[in-house]
C-alpha cells in the first residue's frame, strides 16, 4: 500500500485552545475574513502589491513569530501563512493589524485543501518549521511531509524555489530526507554539516526552537531546491 493511500487524519492536532479574549475574537471575526486566501485565485492578485518581488508560503506558523518577522523584514515580498489553530492565528492577526503588514494573507484550514486549487509555480519559497512530529508509529501517516504532499508542493513551487524544513526531532529529519531524496522534484543542497546545523540567514528563531534548545534537543535546518 502506498503512503498516499495509507494517509489518514489531519496532519495538525487541535483547532482551538483557551477561550479567545474579546480583542482576539474580534480579529478572527473581522480581519481574518478580509485577509483569508481565496482558493482557486492566483496569489499575486490577492495582495495590495501584486508586483511584489516574490511570494512565500509558511505552513503551520504556530504563534506567527517567524512569519511576522519575515513580513516585517521583507515588505516587498508577499507571504501566505497557513495555521488551523485559531489561537495561533489570533496572535498573528494582532501583529498584522498593529504593524499594518499588508503583505500577509492567511489560510485557517488544512493546507492540503488549499494547495490543489492554486495555480502552478505560485511560490518562490516554502517554510515548514517545527511541525507536529506525530512520534508514535501509528501516527506517522499524519505527518505533513509525505510523498503525496511533496508532489503537491512541487507543483505550486517555481523552479529553483526553496523548501525550508526545520525540526528538533531526528526521526522526522530522517523521514523528510528519505522522501525528498526519492522525489524527482527536490534536491537537498547540503554539502557539509554546517549546512543543516546552522540556522538560515536572517533567522529570527521560533518559540518552539527555543523550547527545544532549553530541553537539550538540537535543531536541524534542511534546504531543498525545487528542480
Amino acid at each position: 500500500m502506498s503512503e498516499a493511500s495509507e494517509r489518514a487524519g489531519a496532519f495538525f492536532g487541535r483547532r482551538k485552545g483557551k477561550k479567545l479574549r474579546a480583542g482576539q475574537d474580534d480579529l478572527v471575526q473581522n480581519l481574518l475574513p478580509a485577509i483569508r486566501v481565496v482558493p482557486g485565485r492566483d496569489i499575486p492578485g490577492q495582495f495590495p502589491n501584486p508586483q511584489a518581488r516574490e511570494a512565500w508560503l509558511e505552513i503551520g506558523f504556530g504563534g506567527g513569530e517567524h512569519l511576522a518577522a519575515q513580513a516585517r523584514a521583507h515588505r516587498d515580498i508577499n507571504i501566505v501563512g497557513c495555521e488551523p489553530f485559531v489561537n495561533g492565528m489570533a496572535k498573528l492577526l494582532a501583529v498584522v493589524e498593529q504593524e499594518h503588514l499588508d503583505n500577509v494573507r492567511v489560510w485557517d484550514d488544512d493546507v492540503t485543501d488549499l494547495l490543489p486549487t492554486l495555480p502552478d509555480a505560485s511560490f518562490d519559497r516554502v517554510y515548514i518549521l517545527y511541525p507536529d512530529p506525530w512520534p508514535k508509529r501509528r501516527q506517522r501517516k499524519r505527518r505533513l511531509v509525505s510523498d503525496e504532499n511533496l508532489e503537491m508542493l512541487a507543483r505550486v513551487m517555481k523552479l529553483g524555489a526553496e523548501l525550508r524544513f526545520a525540526s528538533d526531532i531526528d526521526d522526522y529529519i530522517g523521514w523528510v530526507l528519505a522522501r525528498a531524496l526519492r522525489s524527482p522534484h527536490f534536491r537537498w543542497t547540503a554539502t557539509r554539516a554546517d549546512d543543516w546545523r546552522v540556522p538560515y540567514e536572517g533567522w529570527p528563531g521560533t518559540r518552539y526552537e527555543a523550547k527545544a534548545i532549553r530541553e537539550g534537543r538540537v535543531p536541524s535546518y534542511l534546504t531543498l531546491i525545487r528542480v
